[in-house]
């Protein structure tokens, strides 16, 4: 009925309220699927891997997004975002794109080590 007309519909509900298996049952029926999380306030190693910690106030990650009549996936270039609010009014969402760590290490990979070519084999070194 919400398809066929001009109208939208929007469920929210806990996790918890439900049975895992009815909330997949419900994942799986929703054209698009989103998730919001709160931000501790002091969550020390998540304030070490994102600029601007201080500011946030949760993350809204996006499982899936309504494709009507396609059978092409989407893929969004990020599925994780920041939530802001701005001047208590405004809320803003913001891309969260982080270099993956090296457990070993700590250092990411964008940050440490070199790249190089090999001209005879056209593999990559690093």
């Amino acid at each position: 009925m919400v398809r066929s007309s001009n109208a939208v519909a929007v469920v929210t509900f806990p996790s918890t309220l439900l049975s895992l298996s009815t909330s997949k049952r419900l994942q799986h029926l929703a054209d698009t699927l989103l998730s919001v999380k709160a931000i501790p306030d002091e969550d020390k190693e998540l304030a070490k891997l994102l600029t601007g910690y201080q500011d946030m106030v949760g993350l809204l990650n996006v499982h899936k997004v309504a494709r009507i009549n396609t059978q092409v996936p989407l893929i969004l270039e990020a599925t994780t975002f920041s939530i802001k609010l701005q001047k208590r009014r405004f809320l803003v969402l913001e891309c969260l794109n982080q270099a993956p760590i090296d457990a070993s290490s700590g250092n990411s990979y964008g940050s440490s080590g070199s790249c190089s070519g090999s001209s005879k084999t056209g593999s990559l070194d690093f």
